[in-house]
């Protein structure tokens, strides 16, 4: 979900069925979009793995240095081929490495290049050493966007931007894995490079703050952040709300069962129900003993549930466990990926 709203935002579009072919190593024929799809393959796996290795109050405060900024941005860009290395100008894009040349976006010329050094350890100095507590989290806004302000890369600063932001609030422990606001980022992405590009601009006089840029402008992209944090948790809670969850899991065994007959039955709402709240791998056999059914009727409803997704084994005779097929999520997600309401093949 992560890399397919970046994805978005940088206008870099991949539909969700495209990164589900993705996962399964089944690239695009067209040049562009496998190259698109590859991008949010490295964003999947660099994410993870950035969460893995800052984690807790230690692995927060790690994030704000420049090692670690050099290390969101080639963590991303180093699983990328040589090919896909390249600017819209063709120019090489270097994992991790600092910008050697000037560079201006929009309206705003970025910081010098010999200078960046210096305004990423005074960002970091700054936004590292707030209390502890919700001053993290204006820190946090802040930060993302006087770091797209230094620009310390030749490319890659706004995905670099949007992990460090991820990653922090993961560190945090804010968001347990369950939300981000890259979602939110993306559903209002007009506002998002609109408050961006506001806070670049130079104080708008003397009751403006006292730096050089403007500090209502900063107030008002923080704002804009706080909500859209607050509207993905409110949201994702509504999602996983465990009363009502399981009436979505009953629609789509209902869909499959009445429209598309593929043979799964609504029986199998009870151990899929159990499976998605306890987080376990259970034998076949009490999958089948907790739908009630006859031995060869269980067969073919463990059968048709595998088959569509819906369960997920390592092996023919393995264990099972709750599936996440990109087709149910218009049922048990509505809304997490609008496209995919549309676009998931039946």
């Amino acid at each position: 979900m992560n890399s397919y709203y970046t994805n978005r935002i940088e206008g870099q579009h991949t539909r969700p069925y495209e990164l589900e072919q993705a996962l399964r190593k089944d690239f695009s024929q067209d040049a562009n979009l496998a190259a698109r799809q590859r991008l949010a393959l490295a964003h999947i796996d660099a994410e993870a793995e950035l969460e893995r290795r800052y984690q807790g109050g230690t692995g927060a405060k790690a994030l704000y240095s420049l090692a670690a900024v050099c290390d969101l941005h080639r963590e991303l860009f180093a699983r990328l081929p040589p090919g896909d290395l390249l600017t819209g100008q063709d120019e090489a894009i270097l994992p991790g490495q600092i910008r050697q040349r000037e560079v201006r976006v929009g309206q705003q010329v970025a910081p010098a290049a010999v200078a960046i050094e210096g305004f990423v350890n005074r960002w970091a100095a700054m936004y590292a050493g707030v209390r502890r507590g919700e001053a993290t989290l204006v820190a946090m806004a802040a930060a993302h966007q006087r770091l797209g302000w230094i620009h310390p890369f030749v490319d890659g600063n706004g995905r670099v931007m949007r992990l460090h932001t991820h990653t922090l609030l993961s560190a945090l422990g804010y968001t347990g894995g369950l939300w981000s606001p890259l979602r939110g980022f993306a559903r209002s992405v007009d506002r998002y490079y609109a408050h961006l590009a506001a806070a670049d601009e130079p104080r708008r006089g003397d009751l403006d703050g006292r730096g050089n840029l403007s500090e209502s402008a900063l107030v008002a992209w923080i704002d804009y952040v706080l909500d859209v944090c607050l509207d993905q948790v409110v949201f994702m809670r509504s999602m996983l709300n465990l009363g009502t969850i399981e009436g979505r899991f009953a629609a789509c065994l209902s869909f499959e069962q009445e429209s598309l007959k593929s043979g799964v039955r609504l029986d199998a709402l009870r151990p899929l129900h159990y499976l998605f709240l306890s987080g376990a791998d259970i034998e076949r056999g009490e999958f089948k003993r907790m739908t009630g059914l006859g031995e060869r009727t269980a067969v073919n409803l463990l059968s048709a549930l595998v088959k569509r997704g819906l369960l997920s084994s390592d092996s023919p005779q393995g264990k099972v466990r709750f599936g996440l097929p990109l087709h149910a999520l218009r049922f048990y997600f509505p809304a997490l990926w609008p496209e995919a309401e549309a676009d998931a093949p039946t």
